[in-house]
């Protein structure tokens, strides 16, 4: 309880003492003065980085105040303080370092700059610093970030936690945060690399201003990417259409894939459309077109996986070659028009007629010959064929025949 009241009477000092000069002070070899009366009874206490001191005051007339010396180890003791009053009997020496043992004089002074006899030399060890928060724990595998949890300080000075961050192989640590408040105790780390590992420490603050030691150093890994996605196939066979699939990612947080098209392989592939299936159908009204695709996984987190280095290319059924014609011939009964299959694709055929500007289409022809009996003497004719697959595609007309029916 005595100890208790000497602290308070030292706070109390020092906001009253307006008559005090702080040092180091200038070297000066001091006159010194037998008759004045000595500094007595100097009594100290300690904290981390503050000496208090507790003496009988001097009321001489002649006294004017008092100095204070200050040395470490086996050095010469400097004067480091002047307090500008008899009556004063607190100072607090401040700015210290921790767990140091200083040693101290005192002496009255008179107007005239004469010293009394020094004092005894008094030691006094501020004391260690304080210990940081005593738990840290990082939550890991966060997307783009790091969650640290610690235990709030129990010493009830602490005004703020200071968090601070570097990476495997460096001995550079940089201050990322400091969080404000002794009961606070949670800190989010945003904005890292996916798949990095960081290392973290936490010190506590003072409300004077006092740093603790770091704590335990804790490692904390972000979360990866999700795995690229792999067995991705895409039709050339299909009409006015191309159909992706590939296989569906192992991971189980999965949300949906995404997926980028262009028209050539060295093109921006832009997003296309988004899928939580394992397939995709490209509607394209253009026969044989090349399309190259990448396609992504994204996790219930919105990370994305890397795309594919290397595109996917599909392509739309292209239109049937044309027939060949092989052979006319008119006779009597009309002309018979004859053509091979070029394209093994094609199950039907057409026939164009054109005569006097008129055209006409004669469909559903299976076999590889038509015979037109509707001809008129004296006409010019012209035919050619096309070819039509199993989706209803048209080739281009084959090469035209004119065939001239004679007038008898």
């Amino acid at each position: 309880m005595k100890r208790f009241y000497s602290l308070l009477l030292l706070a109390v000092s020092m906001a009253l003492m307006s008559g005090c000069q702080r040092g180091p002070l200038p070297p000066e070899t001091p006159s010194i003065n037998p008759n004045l009366p000595a500094v007595e009874n100097i009594k100290t206490i300690s904290d981390m980085t503050e000496i208090g001191f507790e003496w009988t005051p001097q009321y001489d007339e002649g006294v004017a105040g008092y100095h204070l010396y200050r040395g470490t180890g086996e050095g010469p003791l400097t004067r480091v303080a002047t307090v500008n009053d008899r009556y004063a009997s607190h100072y607090v020496d401040t700015g210290l370092t921790p767990e140091t043992l200083y040693h101290y004089r005192m002496a009255t002074f008179t107007t005239s700059k004469q010293e009394s006899t020094p004092s005894a030399v008094v030691n006094a060890q501020t004391r260690p610093l304080l210990d940081s928060v005593p738990f840290v724990k990082a939550i890991v595998g966060l997307p783009n970030r790091v969650k640290l949890l610690w235990r709030p300080h129990p010493y009830e000075r602490v005004g703020s936690y200071i968090v601070e961050r570097n990476e495997l192989n460096s001995d550079t640590w940089s201050r990322i945060a400091e969080v404000k408040g002794r009961l606070n105790a949670e800190y989010i780390d945003t904005g890292l690399k996916d798949n990095h590992v960081y290392r973290y420490r936490v010190m506590v603050r003072t409300f004077d201003g006092i740093i603790s030691k770091p704590s335990e150093i804790i490692e904390a890994k972000t979360k990866p990417l999700p795995k690229m996605i792999e067995g991705i196939e895409a039709t050339r066979t299909l009409p006015k259409k191309i159909i992706l699939t590939w296989r569906p990612s192992p991971e189980k947080d999965i949300s949906h894939y995404r997926i980028y098209r262009a028209p050539t392989s060295v093109l921006f592939y832009t997003f296309l459309a988004k899928t939580n299936e394992s397939r995709f159908e490209d509607l394209i009204n253009t026969n044989g077109a090349d399309r190259y695709y990448k396609i992504t996984a994204v996790d219930t987190d919105g990370l994305e996986s890397l795309r594919q280095p290397n595109p996917v290319m599909g392509t739309t059924l292209d239109i049937p070659l044309p027939p060949a014609i092989t052979g006319v011939r008119q006779d009597a009964s009309g002309v018979l028009i004859t053509w091979s299959q070029v394209d093994q694709r094609a199950e039907k055929f057409e026939v164009i007629k054109k005569a006097r500007g008129d055209s006409q289409v004669i469909q559903g022809i299976t076999s590889g010959q038509f015979l037109d009996h509707d001809v008129r003497k004296g006409v010019s004719y012209t035919y050619e064929v096309v070819a039509i697959d199993q989706y209803g595609l048209a080739s281009k007309a084959s090469q035209s025949v004119r065939v001239q029916i004679p007038n008898e």
